[in-house]
């Protein structure tokens, strides 16, 4: 059954997979299977791609501002937001190799096999099957929005004022996640600091304040939570 793999007819088809620009969309979709294989094993989240898109609230640097801003306009505007990027690149990868690899076959190898026109309408095929990819991608994605829309946007008026434990290297103005501790399995919550104030991981800080729009909690340490209440005790 195998042996089909490993026979002269099947030349053709590895030639297409493992040329350009067919080939980007061959490593990125193998990428994509060992991921969704490991997932599957329970091994590894979905979210494991810690890569922040959201929109930047207005307390970040420029430039970390404007890279979101641009990763997350880019997403939105083709549709292929609100799931994990994860799902988005596999997708893309899937869709996208389809049809560069019919693109090369039918179109591209009849033109030029190789030389510098290869590469300049590989790159053009390129762009086009990106951008052909997003469509289908796009349709897939609009359904899957609703089941992982945010978890606990109906909980946030409880957990204001709760506190949570940092559980990435950093929580600044503009990136970082924290664990709450609800009794349960636990809540990975998406948080920002107030005040430019930079955590670690460890840090216990308190949910001060959700922001419905970007799907965060603004937090600050325990610690200053603690010297606010002390101080309205005295007024």
């Amino acid at each position: 059954m195998f042996a089909i793999f490993l026979s002269s007819k099947m030349d053709p088809f590895y030639q297409n997979i493992g040329s350009f620009p067919t080939v980007i969309f061959t490593f990125f979709l193998g990428v994509s299977l060992c991921f969704w294989l490991i997932a599957v094993l329970g091994l590894i989240d979905l979210d494991v791609v810690d890569i922040d898109v959201d929109l930047p609230d207005g307390n970040g640097s420029a430039d970390g501002a404007d890279a979101n801003m641009s990763l997350a306009g880019i997403l939105s505007r083709f549709g292929l937001h609100g799931v994990p990027l994860t799902i988005v690149i596999s997708l893309l990868s899937w869709f996208g190799w389809i049809i560069s690899y019919l693109a090369v076959h039918y179109i591209l190898n009849p033109i030029a096999s190789q030389g510098l026109v290869h590469y300049l309408l590989g790159l053009i095929i390129f762009l086009c099957s990106l951008y052909l990819a997003s469509i289908p991608s796009a349709m897939i994605i609009r359904p899957l929005r609703k089941i992982f829309s945010d978890p606990y946007q109906d909980m946030a008026k409880h957990l204001t004022g709760q506190i949570a434990v940092v559980r990435t290297s950093r929580v600044d103005a503009t990136f970082g996640e924290a664990f709450f501790n609800d009794g349960g399995a636990g809540l990975i919550l998406k948080v920002r600091s107030m005040n430019d104030e930079t955590f670690v991981k460890g840090d216990r800080v308190v949910l001060l304040e959700y922001v419905e729009a970007q799907n965060i909690f603004r937090v600050i340490s325990e610690q200053e939570f603690n010297g606010v209440l002390k101080q309205s005790a005295h007024h």
